[in-house]
């Protein structure tokens, strides 16, 4: 995500309930609801980590630096123990990380053209590993259900899926991962439900959001939105609903599981994938007043947060029938720390 106001990376934890937020000179940790500063971890030096990642709400943090020169290099991921106060672990690729993923029992690396998996929190092994596309958003998502380990990120194939089914996956088996051709043009973002049974992706043109099942591999819904660039999609956590910001402050919510309450568009089109879909647009969107980039998930209730990178915090509250009103406003940055994570 572009970086404005000192603010590098923007991320939630895999329930959506905190997200992280690095800048110049360290990090910090928020509760969502209530909106509330957690941890921090002040380094007293500028540009030192470029992203991190939290596994849940546990005390480990995955964190990747800026670059040669710098205390944290950009080619190294480091595990801070924040009941220590210190780091725990370190591991060293030689080439920039692009991006992480942390599960209960394994690490994800997001390298420019492979993924490395490894076995998580003791003794980190790889695993397996897969080779991608150049991947410079370091596009990967995993399913934090521990009943369906699923992993998703770009085929070799411009605009497709592979989808890796982790279950009883042994280091030494060579399962080839199923692929979905998603779009024409290339990924601009991925998601999974929390039950791993959908994938959500949208393509660099940024106009369509399409929906697979998991399992079957077929398109379930095809939902249309603007022509801003998609940065993320989040499902709710029983999938009845989706959102998706966009680099402008624009987010788009769509409904799931009632897909009637979806606007639709008055001509039916046949899609590129050779099945016949209805194009839909929202139940609602909203965009923050300063048309910052943001990342947006699902809060309590029929709500949405937007986090974005010039600090402020912002929750909407939708209904049914596509109304959506502001409910909370902040600036996150200007919290100050709670002490208990």
């Amino acid at each position: 995500m572009t970086r404005r106001n000192d603010i590098f990376h923007l991320d939630f934890n895999q329930d959506q309930g905190c997200f992280s937020c690095t800048m110049d000179g360290g990090l910090r940790i928020y509760n969502v609801e209530p909106l509330s500063e957690k941890a921090r971890i002040d380094l007293n030096e500028p540009v030192q980590i470029s992203q991190a990642h939290m596994l849940h709400r546990c005390n480990l943090l995955a964190i990747v630096g800026t670059g040669p020169g710098a205390r944290f290099f950009n080619d190294k991921v480091y595990i801070w123990d924040d009941l220590l106060k210190k780091l725990v672990m370190e591991l060293s690729f030689g080439c920039p990380v692009v991006s992480i993923r942390l599960r209960r029992d394994k690490l994800f690396v997001v390298l420019k053209t492979r993924i490395q998996v490894f076995s998580f929190p003791k003794d980190p092994n790889l695993l397996f590993y897969f080779d991608t596309k150049e991947n410079p958003k370091g596009l990967c998502e995993v399913c934090p259900s521990i009943d369906r380990p699923l992993l998703v990120f770009p085929s070799r194939k411009c605009g497709s899926i592979q989808l890796v089914d982790l279950t009883n996956r042994q280091p030494d088996t060579s399962t080839a991962p199923f692929t979905i051709n998603a779009h024409q043009g290339e990924l601009a973002c991925l998601a999974v439900n929390q039950q791993g049974t959908q994938v959500a992706t949208a393509s660099v043109k940024g106009t369509l959001i399409r929906v697979f099942d998991s399992q079957t591999k077929n398109l379930l819904v095809e939902l249309r939105r603007g022509a801003d660039p998609a940065t993320l999609i989040n499902f709710s956590h029983d999938s009845a609903y989706l959102c998706v910001s966009s680099d402008k402050g624009t987010v788009h919510i769509f409904a799931l599981k009632n897909t009637s309450l979806n606007k639709r568009s008055s001509l039916a089109k046949m899609g590129f994938l050779g099945q016949y879909v209805e194009s839909q647009w929202g139940l609602a969107n909203f965009t923050v007043p300063a048309e910052q980039p943001c990342i947006c998930a699902f809060g309590s209730g029929s709500s949405v947060v937007a986090v974005c990178v010039d600090g402020t915090f912002h929750k909407y509250v939708f209904t049914p029938d596509g109304n959506c009103n502001r409910e909370a406003y902040d600036v996150f940055l200007e919290l100050g720390d709670d002490n208990e994570f």
